[in-house]
């Protein structure tokens, strides 16, 4: 079942497991808070188990682009277009959120964009190839990101 992901009254619906279910709703609730101000996009999520194809597509970049295996379950996932970009999320139990940014347009961008909740350790197996920024954000504390630009095609 889906979920519109509410920014104004955050829930941890869908995310109860997590050990940082507050911050990761936070952070949830943040994105859906720029997809809504920017694009005008209702970000709606649901069960990771409901979504395989996107998780299995999210996972298949980080597979062939990084050899990278996320150790954590996912939760949710969701995968929309708008204004010519295929946008991507996996948010996972550990608190960390992945996301996959597709121009459709040939030579446009293309990246996977981490995302660590407040309070959450960095994942090992993202923890020495990564350097992770800090930005604050009133929904989800301190977020910790980093990305990686995409050089295949999927």
């Amino acid at each position: 079942m889906s979920y519109v992901v509410d920014f104004q009254d955050v829930s941890t619906v869908g995310l109860e497991s997590s050990p940082v279910a507050d911050a990761l709703a936070g952070l949830r609730a943040n994105e859906a808070r720029y997809f809504a101000n920017k694009y005008s996009h209702v970000f709606t999520v649901e069960p990771a188990d409901e979504a395989t194809e996107v998780v299995e597509w999210v996972h298949r970049i980080l597979a062939d682009e990084r050899d990278l295996v996320i150790a954590s379950k996912p939760l949710e996932a969701t995968q929309f277009e708008v204004e010519g970009i295929k946008w991507a999320y996996v948010f996972y139990e550990s608190g960390l959120s992945i996301n996959v940014l597709w121009t459709l347009e040939e030579g446009g961008k293309r990246a996977v964009g981490f995302k660590l909740s407040d309070g959450m350790d960095v994942p090992e197996e993202l923890e020495t190839r990564f350097k992770f920024a800090r930005q604050k954000s009133k929904l989800a504390g301190t977020i910790r990101g980093s990305y990686f630009v995409i050089k295949g095609d999927y």
